[in-house]
Formats: C-alpha cells, structure tokens, sequence
C-alpha cells in the first residue's frame, strides 16, 4: 500500500521537477561493534564455517569482532569450508572461549632426508606483535627420529638454544613415534626449530622431524600415524587472552549468548571482555560467584560463575596480578578485580537556596573543604600506598623464606653471621632504579645490576627471572634458604663472594662482590692487542678455576657441584685472577650421595653428554664442562663454531679430539699459544683430553685435574709429567701415584689415595 502510494505521487513528476522520494537500507555493522554486537543475538553475524563454531571476539564480517587481530576468514577448499585467522595465516581448529585459546593447524618441521653434511631444514614461526602466544600448558616440543640433536630457539638467529632432545641412536631405535619431548619456556611468541645427526645412520634414507604440538591430540596422532600416513600438520594451541579473577556479571545491555546459551559474555573495556557461565568447568579458583556480596534483586542468578578475560593484543599488563579494567581496582583483600563505586550529586541542590549570598558562602566553603579534602585524601593515599608497599614486601619476605631464614639467623651457631638481608630500596638506590645503563650482563638466570651502596662499596645485584610458580612450596623454599647459607660460608678467593640477598621483592635478589675485568670469554674470544693473553695467563687463570672448582667438590662444608661451568662465568678480577662465578643452577648434595638427578639444564656445547642422556649429574658432568673450558683456551675457538671455508657449524670438543688423533694439536692452538713450552702444552692437552671422555668414570676428579695443572705450572716438575706421559701413553685405566711411584716425582708429595687417568 505504501509503495501504490509513493507510485501514485510520481504522476505529478514534470521536466522542472528537481527531487524524488526514494527509499535507503542501513547496516547496524556499518555504525560499529556494538550495534552489530546487537544484531549478533538476531543472527547478523556469521558463527560458522565447515565444523568449527566461531565465537565472540573471533568473527569474519566488519564489526562482528574485538580487534583485527580477531578476524577469520572462510575459505572453500577441496577438504570443505575451512576457517582461518587472517594476521597470521593460520588455520583454526576450535576456539574456548571460557580458556582463552584457540587450536591452530601448524605445520610441522620436516628434516626431509638427510642431507650429505648432516643438516636439516630449519623453520621459524613467529607470533610476536600478536596477541597470540604459544600455550605452555597444552603445548610440548617433539622430535621423531634417531641419531640427530634437535634445538629449539627463539629464531634461526639465535646462537643458543633454550630447549633440546637427544634422540637414541639409531641402532638402538626401536619402532616408537616419539623419540624424545621437551616443555615450553613461559611466554613464547617466536620458536625455530632444527636437527644435527649427532650418531651417523647406514639407512641413508633415515628421515626425522621435529614440531610444537598440543599434548592432548597425541593419541589421535599416533593412529594416523599407524596407519603410515604422511603428517604435514599437527594441533597446537595459542593463548590469546589471560584469565584474571574479577567481580563481574553479564547483565543488562551489550549482553550477548553463544548459541547453545552455555555461556555468555560482555565487553568491560577495549581489552577486557567479562565471560559467565552456568557451571564451573576450568578452574573453580579463577571463577567468581558473581552474586558475592550484592542483594538478590541485583544478582544474575542464570551465568553465576564468571571471570575476566585481558587480552594481550592491546598492551594491556596482563602478566600483573594486580591490573584491572577501566573502572575496576584491585582488592588485596579479596585479591581480585572489585568495580569502583560512584557518588552521584544532585545538582539542583543549589537552586533551592533564596539567599544570594549564599551560593557564594557555599562555593566558597566547597572550595576551602575541597582543597582540604585533597590534601587529606593526597595524605591519606600516601599513607595507604606506603602501608600496601609494606603489605607487598612482608608478603615477598615471607613467600621467599624470610622467616625461615630469620629463624637459621636466631639459632646461629656462628656460621652464618655473614649474611646481610638488604632493604629492597637500598638495593633500588643503588642500582638508580633498576637503569638499563646499569646492567653489567644478562644471562639465562637473570640479568646483573652494579650498584653503589651507602657506604661507597661496589657490588653486583643478581635479578634472577621471574619463576613461573605463583607460590613457591615450603621444601624449596628450605632448599634455596639453605643454598644462600651455603654459598655464603664459601670462603675461596677464586670464587665469586656472596654479600648477602634481599627477599622483599617477587623474586630473590642476590648481592656479590662486583668484579671490574669481564668474563674469560671476553678475554679468549674479544682479544685487546695492547693486553694479549698469553700461555702463561692462560695456564694460571686454569688452574685457578680447577683449585675453585676442587674445593666446591671435596673441601666444602656440603659438596656443591656448580652445573654450568663455562668461559662466560669466569669472572677476572683487577689482578686478571679468576673468579668462578653464577651459582643459579648450582646444587648441594648429601656427603654419601654421588649425584643429583635433575632435569637437563645447562649451556649447549658444555653439557656433558652421559648427563644429557641419563639426567643424573655428578662431579664428573663439571669436570667434563671445565674439559670444554681447557680447549676453549687452548684454541681460542668458541665452543660451536662455524668454519669460513665451509658453510656449517662444528662442535669444538669433536674438532680437537680428532686433531688429538691426527697428532695435529699445534695446528689448532691459538697463536699465542704456540708460543709457550711445548711440553706444557702437551700436557695441558692430554689433561683437557681425560676431561672430555664419554665415560664419566674414567674423568679425573677435580682434585686431580687441580694437582695435575699445578704440576704442569711448575717447571722442576715438567720432565716428570712427560716422562709419566710417555710410560703409559696407551693405557685407558686410571693408575695409582704414590710416593714410592715407578716414575721420578721428586719434590712431589701425594697422598696414596689420590689416582689419574693418563690417556682415557
């Protein structure tokens, strides 16, 4: 009818007439997410494609998502309709929206066959600038195959690693799929992942691979893999958003339903979304019972249970426990998210007054009552930030083993009078507040601050990385109490001293004597032409590291085995004396114990390879790491090294034992080396040699590798050392020295217990 009459008024249209009714259709997507957020519950935005449900913030069509980083897009393939999230290309699965993950298909990284020279194709996927993160709980690193070491890192660039597997050896390799596995580092954006056949196979097409992949989906896996179906892709999970515990509840308008109504959620600001549900199937102790506090006639009974999700693509601070939406604040009481309460004035309260004076007595009176309330409230607000600072560093103090070190402290036998527990502002002051100009190293402990204390001492202040445990269980808490007692009752001046610690910050800071010259490292590997290193330094600085290392082993209180000894942890004082130093990966063991049994950790290219395959540490895992060392200044090579002529990467312990083999030893030395006694070097050599041998058995102790350097450096000594050399060049077994030896020591005193290995 309608139209008849819009028709009708068109017969009066004439050559002079200039406008005509006409009728236009509107697009609530067009005006932004929250009118199309609206229509979303009338079915105006697509929640499917194929099998795969698309829930809110994920959408394909303008304004049916949060961000771009949230847009999918479906597309026809020959499987079927496919879902994909368009900023990083990747196909999607499933999305939980109650977890803050979503299931991508990633591809996994074929080694193909192995090339001539060993290597394999490397790939890196690279999710940093998203708000999408590698799911540590779900996700696990995987290797399928023999003979080959696979690295992961976080790019191809990267020269260390952060996680790797060994594979058995191919002649041991029984039919299995998973070779070997390893977890995540927290907060993984970026990885790369790459294979080196280690153990050389006869079956030239022996093929590997390695890839990231949701654990959950392993059996599945292992079915289409028993069917001998070629797997180009695998199931992994991303994170993108973080649960936080929050006092919210979906009611009222911009509210919104999946379509079973299981759930339902509601934008709190431009990075925070607050989801419900009707039963608890996450965490029961991240959801809040929304109804908590409020009366019944406000509380929405139907999605009781519900918690805030921040996401990550915004720069919001989601790692800190404390941050919150706009118009929330964080209640250390109820240690969640409570919305801020709102005081409204009714503004006509001043036109009721007749008086003209009078709205000037109050406007002054306000004026007066409101820079007095301001300064109290300023006052107050100091007050109570003060009191929340003291609140914070008395929690840190106590969940960092404060009061059981106060109580060591008061039951002191005088042993552990040297600890000082610093104030966490000292140590603030004294690094200028943590300034990046301050940073003497950054390692994968912790980053190393100088400071300047009150006193005008310099020292070194250790901020380890932040530990992934929320809380931190009484047994380890005991153990680290103990580690700072023990270290600091170390009394040896080549090594680092520990001053004392400060536990009122997240994590334990540790404080050390500040040592000016660098690291070894520095000295081997950045040579200064006005300071060469010579034969000389480098035979002293070694025997200085083996003396430390020998005392942390047999003649400390409680043996400590150091677990990550290496050229960058010598520190050299203003002497150039060393310093063993960074004891974050150290234990102590028992006296009747041989070894600890801990998960591989370490730096690649000094691990010791019989604890890289049987995780249980012992002396010998050090003496094969110092092993590393002697080479390292011995040749002046880093411990993986690339050669210019050839395009590949070489470990420094297989390079020397074959020129050892090839009786080729000179042609490898540093050219400052070669300057120096031949018959020191030679020594020098077969010892580093003993200390890299496969079988932990047939190391040397420390004790005896400090004896042994002790000789070499003493040239009265030097043809006794050859002539014992030559005596038994071909025995693999450790021979006892005495003092009545078959070789000349004399000037040599040894204690009939001590043994050496001449040539394992």
């Amino acid at each position: 009818m309608l139209l008849y009459g819009i028709f009708l008024s068109f017969r009066g249209i004439s050559i002079r007439t200039t406008h005509v009714p006409a009728v236009l259709a509107w697009n609530p997507c067009d005006l932004g997410a929250e009118l199309c957020a609206l229509s979303n519950r009338f079915g105006g935005c697509l929640r499917r494609c194929g099998k795969v449900d698309i829930p809110y913030p994920f959408g394909i069509e303008d304004g049916c998502y949060m961000h771009e980083w949230f847009r999918v897009t479906c597309n026809e393939t020959i499987n079927g309709s496919n879902l994909y999230i368009s900023s990083i290309n990747l196909q999607l699965l499933n999305v939980s929206v109650l977890q803050g993950i979503a299931t991508i298909n990633n591809s996994i990284t074929y080694s193909s066959c192995l090339k001539e020279d060993g290597d394999t194709d490397g790939v890196s996927i690279n999710l940093k600038g998203t708000p999408f993160l590698f799911s540590t709980e779900y996700n696990i690193f995987i290797s399928v195959g023999c003979g080959s070491l696979t690295t992961f890192s976080y790019s191809l660039t990267d020269e260390y690693p952060v996680r790797a597997c060994m594979q058995p050896i191919c002649a041991n390799f029984l039919a299995s799929d998973i070779s070997c596995s390893t977890d995540l580092p927290s907060d993984l954006s970026s990885f790369a992942a790459n294979m080196k056949e280690i153990y050389p196979s006869n079956d030239t097409k022996s093929c590997g691979s390695a890839f990231m992949v949701d654990h959950r989906y392993l059996n599945s896996l292992e079915t289409i893999n028993s069917k001998k179906t070629t797997l180009t892709h695998v199931p992994t999970t991303l994170q993108w958003s973080t649960p936080k515990r929050g006092l919210c509840f979906t009611s009222g308008s911009n509210t919104f339903l999946n379509e079973d109504r299981k759930y339902s959620w509601k934008n709190l600001s431009q990075s925070y979304l607050c989801v419900c549900t009707t039963y608890i199937n996450v965490d029961e102790n991240l959801f809040t019972n929304s109804c908590q506090g409020l009366d019944e006639s406000h509380c929405h009974t139907e999605y009781k249970y519900c918690y805030m999700l921040c996401m990550d693509a915004f720069g919001s601070n989601c790692s800190s426990s404390t941050s919150c939406p706009d118009g929330y604040e964080y209640s250390d009481e109820r240690d969640m998210c409570m919305r801020i309460s709102r005081i409204s004035y009714d503004p006509s309260f001043f036109s009721k007054k007749k008086s003209q004076k009078f709205p000037i007595i109050i406007g002054c009176s306000t004026s007066i009552g409101t820079v007095f309330a301001l300064l109290g409230t300023w006052r107050l607000y100091k007050v109570l930030e003060r009191r929340k600072d003291m609140k914070f560093k008395h929690k840190y103090f106590k969940r960092n083993g404060g009061l059981l070190l106060q109580q060591r402290l008061s039951n002191n036998d005088g042993n552990v009078e040297n600890i000082h527990v610093f104030a966490s502002n000292v140590l603030e002051k004294a690094t200028d507040y943590y300034n990046d100009n301050r940073i003497l190293g950054r390692g994968g402990q912790g980053t190393v601050y100088k400071g300047m204390l009150t006193d005008g001492s310099i020292v070194a202040i250790k901020k380890p990385i932040l530990m992934e445990e929320k809380v931190l269980d009484e047994k380890k808490l005991e153990q680290f109490i103990n580690e700072v007692i023990l270290l600091s009752q170390i009394n040896h001046r080549n090594v680092v001293k520990l001053l004392g610690c400060c536990l009122e910050t997240k994590v334990p800071l540790l404080v050390y004597e500040f040592i000016p010259n660098g690291t070894l490292y520095q000295l081997i590997h950045e040579p200064n032409e006005e300071f060469p290193l010579t034969w000389e330094m480098r035979l002293r600085i070694a025997s200085e590291i083996a003396n430390a290392l020998s005392y942390l082993h047999s003649a400390a209180s409680v043996p400590i085995y150091h677990r990550d000894i290496k050229s960058s942890n010598i520190l050299l004082d203003d002497k150039f004396r060393a310093k063993v130093s960074d004891f974050g990966t150290s234990k102590s063991i028992a006296l009747e114990k041989t070894h600890v049994t801990t998960r591989v950790q370490g730096t690649f290219g000094y691990l010791d390879p019989e604890y890289f395959r049987s995780s249980q540490f012992t002396e010998k895992s050090d003496v094969y790491s110092f092993g590393v060392v002697l080479v390292e200044v011995l040749t002046g090579q880093k411990p993986v090294f690339s050669i210019q002529s050839e395009d590949e990467v070489r470990s420094l312990v297989a390079f020397f034992l074959l020129s050892m083999q090839n009786d080729s030893l000179f042609e490898v030395l540093d050219r400052t080396v070669k300057d120096g006694p031949k018959t020191e070097i030679e020594a020098f050599a077969k010892l580093a040699k003993r200390c890299l041998n496969l079988n932990g058995k047939k190391r040397p102790t420390m004790k005896q590798v400090a004896l042994e350097l002790e000789w070499i450096r003493s040239p009265e000594e030097a043809d006794a050392i050859e002539q014992c050399a030559d005596e038994d060049f071909d025995i693999d077994d450790t021979i006892e020295f005495s003092a009545t030896a078959s070789c000349s020591t004399s000037g040599l005193i040894l204690n009939d217990s001590v043994t050496l290995t001449l040539d394992a």
